[in-house]
């Protein structure tokens, strides 16, 4: 199964976490930046377009400005950030030059993604960078983007970077081997194969104990719920290995991979799935979410018991069943007052064109 998965990329993002790109005194590691470097090199003269999102920014710039553990406070992280990040991408430039290539930075906040026109924009210039032969490096622009600094991590935004293209497959480097079974245990291994994200695996995926790194294996999971939904295949592997990127491109069995759903989303289902901070919530009884979930319909007024939130018609919302599951998500027709009041009659409050199953 690996190998058909895998066979036919053509366009990869790579997603670099803090572990395997600085040392233990906080700063590049060159050695292993020179050797990732190479396989990502190596891909790229195969003919594959390869993004990179890569963490490391305010590890470089905790050790620039003295700290030995990622700071708390807003004002600092940001300043690490803002030395770090000028120094990884000396580092990337002059790396990729020894083979011939360019990199581009690309920063991009939360807001870039959710709104509509940005969201295109942004694409649309990762596609032209890609279409001239360059690497795009991606980071969160942590200088101004507190949200994601506060609580947010690069394995979500390579998700969406992945989704907002969409890649072909995302590959994430960590610095261990994979999803591990019995994580810190003595007969721990690699899970090589996931068919699907439930609530035993989200409870295996522990957090990180790095001073650095944020997120741990419980984003990496979370990550790997949007792109198998959104149709793209996901591995998780160690950033310490050499060829660790050709092995997987190869088929091999390395890391963990998440078998993606068959069909792959359009763009717009995308856009509406995975980009939004929802503003509300509908909760709706058995009868609507089977209708919506199996039936392929819309959300009509009868269908709903209650509506959390104060959002505008055009905003995105949770849907949600009776337990409070999340089973899909889409656009309001109308504001949350005029569905409170319950006036609504032979209209969709969520049209099928607007809604996705997740």
């Amino acid at each position: 199964m690996r190998s058909e998965i895998i066979k036919d990329i053509t366009r990869i993002v790579v997603k670099l976490g803090t572990g395997v790109l600085t040392d233990s005194r906080k700063q590049p590691e060159l050695a292993q930046m020179e050797q990732l470097v190479g396989q990502l090199a190596e891909q790229r003269q195969a003919g594959r377009e390869v993004l990179v999102v890569s963490s490391g920014a305010v590890g470089a710039g905790m050790g620039a400005l003295g700290f030995s553990q990622r700071p708390r406070a807003l004002a600092d992280l940001q300043a690490c950030a803002a030395v770090g990040q000028s120094r990884l991408m000396a580092v990337y430039d002059e790396l990729f030059g020894k083979h011939g290539l360019a990199v581009a930075q690309i920063l991009l906040t939360h807001d870039d993604l959710e709104h509509h026109e940005r969201h295109l924009n942004a694409r649309n210039t990762l596609v032209t960078l890609l279409e001239h032969g360059i690497i795009p490096i991606i980071n969160e622009n942590d200088v101004i983007s507190f949200t994601e600094l506060k609580f947010g991590d690069n394995d979500l935004l390579s998700a969406l970077v992945a989704s907002l293209l969409p890649a072909d497959l995302l590959l994430i480097l960590t610095t261990v081997d994979g999803v591990l079974e019995n994580f810190g245990k003595a007969n721990s291994r690699t899970i090589p194969l996931i068919r699907r994200v439930d609530a035993a695996l989200e409870q295996t995926a522990t957090g990180t104990r790095s001073a650095t790194a944020v997120g741990g294996m419980a984003s990496k999971v979370q990550a790997a719920k949007i792109v198998m939904r959104a149709g793209i295949p996901l591995v998780i592997a160690s950033g310490r290995k050499k060829r660790v990127i050709a092995r997987v491109m190869a088929g091999e069995e390395e890391g963990t991979l998440f078998v993606p759903q068959p069909t792959r989303l359009k763009g717009r289902k995308r856009w509406i799935a995975f980009f939004h901070h929802p503003k509300g919530a509908l909760y709706v009884d058995a009868g609507a979410r089977k209708a919506v979930r199996e039936g392929g319909k819309s959300l009509l007024p009868p269908g709903i018991t209650r509506c959390d939130g104060d959002f505008a018609a055009g905003e995105v919302v949770r849907i949600c069943d009776q337990d409070g599951t999340e089973f899909a998500r889409g656009i309001a027709g109308f504001g949350a007052a005029e569905i409170k009041a319950r006036k609504l009659q032979r209209v969709e409050v969520v049209h099928r064109d607007n809604l996705v199953i997740l």
